[in-house]
């Protein structure tokens, strides 16, 4: 009996030396990767009556809040929760943008559904139709949206146990979907579309966690026909997980996640592309981002600190074929919990330059949900919650900046929201979702995030002008004159927005490609700072135009299409 007891004493002491241990480094990929799922386990209950209040905007210098989970006229819908919000905007009208979400219609119970939101005035004002399967559980909501403007929303479901994922398709900007199509799937899918000029324009891939995979030992798919169907899952050489996926300018398929000890890897794939293909993967890529990749760390207990974010530089620029990646990681070189670190390939991916630190603030802080997107023009947007404003505790405010100059040097590290407390309002599942989305253009950035300003989970689009956002103050980069256009392209009237860095005679005027003033939008005295005027766009025809504007000392000029 004696020795019975001490036997079950060293099980217990090595269970809990493992258990410390798992804290202070990363563990295998089986481990780590089967951690952590969805699973529905409460029944659905179906909403009460709605009581609403005002829901929350918030317009900054270059940049604008407003809340998308919205009764009508933009109300706040008081007890319920979304979070976990992915973005898809129409490349062909950037009125056009759809997010979608995990809605729990009861923060008193964790059922999620696949709710939805539309803008057609470039993310002023939102509708909020409901869910797309009333009383079904869903979850890991993914969007995008094609080179011809049709939406698709990628959603996780169960029908018998098994994980498996739908795709619905929208051609009429996100106001409707039409029959969803099973996709394969599993936990924590990621899709991607191809809007290259190649031959798999308007492919669609998805991969997912393969530790919960519908179809073993599968865990990728393609769809060649525009989502009508998917082909029968394969492998993914490495195993990446907890990843987004992205297609660069030639076409090639790039797949992101977490690496075999808790790090970030790609993977890569040029013949993807091709219908009918036999897929093969590059060898996996390692990258180093001097930390690993968390999940169920006390600021989300239940959730990601988020996932790991690749993108490539599509322009015509120098650094066409780059590709990037951002996460967020608890820091393996030094004591800290969450750093977003940035890592860039010159070569396509195959191997990784050393990791930066994007964050700038002092150790010990946490940079949790880094999120990336690239912009045509090659520009790299990067936003984070992050608690340095009110250090020693969970409260996070939302950053931002980006780099112009292929991630060699980056812009201020600029706060643009308020604090706020990820732990109000848990709809009975402590975290905040597993990450947030951004797609970027050249005027700027469209982000779909999660906030508690309410007091309660809801999901929230945010415009980010680069240009004033990530100024410098009282710096010589504020010296000059910033221009910009929201939407752009536009089909119907727009917002010119400009930033003087002195008070004095601001001329502005929109012109042909040829330079003939067509209208003057302002001229006169103005004062330092950030300034908008209304673009009459229904008074122009479908086309390209100049955006002019004179100051006392310089003159910027922005191109702006009217699309048709």
């Amino acid at each position: 009996m004696q020795r019975f007891l001490i036997l079950i004493a060293v099980i217990l002491l090595l269970s809990s030396v493992r258990e410390v241990s798992a804290q202070t480094r990363p563990v295998t990929r089986v481990n780590r990767s089967s951690a952590h799922h969805e699973i529905p386990d409460q029944p659905y209950r179906a909403p009460g009556v709605r009581i609403t209040a005002p829901g929350y905007h918030y317009r900054g210098t270059g940049f604008f809040t407003t809340q998308v989970n919205v009764a009508a006229g933009g109300a706040n819908i008081l007890g319920d929760a979304a979070n976990e919000p992915s973005i898809a905007v129409n490349p062909l009208d950037p009125n056009q943008i759809v997010v979608g979400w995990r809605q729990f219609d009861d923060v008193n119970n964790n059922f999620r559904q696949a709710g939805w939101g539309f803008s057609s005035d470039a993310g002023q004002t939102w509708t909020f139709p409901g869910v797309i399967d009333p009383g079904i559980f869903r979850s890991d909501p993914v969007l995008d949206a094609n080179a011809d403007g049709s939406f698709y929303y990628n959603s996780l479901t169960t029908y018998t146990g098994d994980y498996t994922c739908d795709v619905y398709k929208s051609t009429n900007g996100g106001a409707q979907w039409g029959t969803a199509v099973q996709a394969h799937g599993g936990d924590k899918q990621w899709m991607t579309i191809d809007a290259s000029d190649g031959p798999g324009r308007g492919n669609i891939y998805s991969s997912w966690n393969v530790s919960y995979s519908s179809c073993l030992p599968g865990f990728f798919t393609r769809s060649a026909d525009a989502g009508a169907s998917f082909e029968d899952c394969i492998e993914v050489d490495g195993y990446p997980y907890w990843g987004t996926m992205a297609v660069g300018p030639f076409g090639e398929l790039y797949v992101a996640g977490a690496g075999s000890f808790g790090g970030a890897m790609v993977v890569k794939s040029t013949n993807a592309q091709v219908p009918g293909s036999e897929i093969a993967w590059n060898p996996a890529a390692e990258i180093d981002l001097d930390g690993y990749i968390v999940s169920s760390d006390p600021i989300n207990p239940v959730g990601l600190l988020g996932q790991v974010y690749v993108d490539v530089d599509r322009s015509a620029g120098s650094g066409r074929g780059n590709v990037y990646v951002v996460a967020s990681v608890a820091r393996a070189s030094v004591s800290d919990p969450a750093d977003v670190m940035f890592a860039r390939s010159t070569n396509g991916g195959a191997t990784f330059e050393p990791p930066v630190r994007i964050n700038n603030d002092v150790l010990g802080n946490y940079q949790w949900f880094g999120t990336m997107s690239v912009a045509p023009n090659g520009r790299i947007d990067v936003i984070w919650l992050d608690t340095r404003d009110n250090p020693g505790t969970y409260l996070s405010s939302l950053y931002y900046c980006y780099s112009d100059d292929q991630g060699v040097t980056w812009s201020i590290n600029k706060q643009i929201s308020d604090a706020f407390d990820p732990s109000l309002g848990y709809p009975q599942q402590s975290k905040m979702g597993d990450y947030f989305d951004m797609v970027s253009d050249n005027d700027g950035a469209h982000l779909a995030w999660a906030n508690t300003f309410n007091q309660e989970e809801d999901v929230y689009y945010t415009h980010i002008i680069p240009t004033i956002v990530g100024l410098e103050e009282n710096t010589p980069n504020a010296e000059k004159p910033a221009l910009s256009c929201t939407p752009n392209p536009f089909t119907g009237d727009a917002m010119i927005s400009y930033t003087l860095p002195s008070d004095g005679h601001v001329r502005i005027d929109l012109c042909s490609t040829a330079g003939v003033v067509l209208h003057t939008l302002v001229d006169r005295e103005e004062t330092k700072g950030f300034h908008t005027v209304g673009l009459p766009g229904n008074e122009l025809p479908a086309g390209f135009y100049l955006c002019r504007m004179k100051t006392s000392h310089s003159t910027v000029t922005g191109r702006v299409i009217k699309a048709g």
